[in-house]
């Protein structure tokens, strides 16, 4: 997880959340937080900026204080770079820190056991935090994103980790049509991670929906880990996709697979204890 001097949920409430980045504090729409706020208004008021959105446009930024283009935090011997986007989003989702722990666990644990470097493929990789804690804990990571932008905004922070020279193999392609055409040269993998969008498009227009193509791309990962069996990690931040549904996308995905399942929220905490539930996770081990 984040150190609180890198990361802080301060408040939640009135569909927006307050974090603590760095140095510098955000106001910005959260969704899921539609319990009334737990502080003060004083306390909101301390942020270097605030993210605003008019029906059908894209938003913006009011910076209150000295807000950079672009700052780091720290995460587990990373370095992640922040910026603030049209999206209101900054580069990161902190509550996958958990995920990134995990996978850093999984690659250790399968070093030492097997004294080999496992392969993992990451699709919807965004800007790169699991892939580059695959990577540091020793893995060869293949980093899939749709979006140029995004694998060159997980360069940067490759090489602000200084992990420019990993095994990492960065391509901008669609998620689909990697996976299938990974399986047509008969490739495999010791582990995949994903977290699908609810909505998107490919480098030449290929149309996403998560309710329609999911299920299909669950089914072709667990292809690409059958011969290793190996693991999938699933997380997702898309309405009504909670953990038991995960979960049992991934079941029907690997129903004549051997292994077992975990699931769970992702959550942020508040210092005094207040839980944001920012999306869902499943998890399949093929192996015991």
């Amino acid at each position: 997880m984040f150190t609180p001097d890198q990361y802080e949920l301060l408040d939640f409430g009135q569909g927006r959340k307050l974090e603590r980045w760095g140095g510098y504090l955000l106001d910005r729409p959260a969704p899921a937080a539609d319990a009334p706020c737990g502080r003060g208004e004083d306390v909101w008021r301390r942020a270097d900026a605030v993210f605003g959105r008019q029906p059908g446009r894209e938003g913006d930024w009011t910076a209150g204080g000295a807000l950079p283009g672009h700052w780091l935090v720290r995460h587990a011997g990373l370095r992640l770079e922040l910026r603030p986007t049209p999206l209101g989003q900054v580069g990161v989702f902190p509550e996958q820190a958990a995920n990134w722990d995990w996978i850093q666990q999984q690659v250790e644990q399968f070093v030492a056991q097997r004294a080999a470097r496992p392969e993992l493929l990451n699709l919807f990789a965004y800007t790169g935090a699991s892939t580059l804690a695959a990577a540091v804990a020793g893995a060869s990571v293949v980093h899939v994103d749709a979006a140029r932008t995004a694998v060159a905004w997980a360069r940067r922070n490759a090489r602000h980790s200084g992990l420019d020279a990993a095994p990492i193999r960065w391509i901008v392609e669609d998620a689909v049509r990697f996976v299938r055409r990974e399986l047509r040269r008969g490739r495999a993998y010791d582990g995949v991670v994903l977290d699908p969008p609810s909505y998107g498009h490919g480098p030449q227009g290929q149309a996403w929906k998560l309710e329609e193509q999911l299920p299909s791309l669950l089914e072709d990962c667990g292809k690409l880990v059958r011969e290793r069996a190996g693991f999938l990690l699933l997380t997702c931040h898309t309405p009504g996709y909670g953990p038991r549904r995960l979960g049992q996308c991934l079941r029907a995905a690997v129903r004549d697979q051997q292994g077992q399942c975990e699931m769970g929220e992702l959550k942020l905490a508040t210092g005094d204890g207040r839980i944001l539930t920012s999306g869902s996770y499943a998890r399949w081990f093929g192996r015991q």
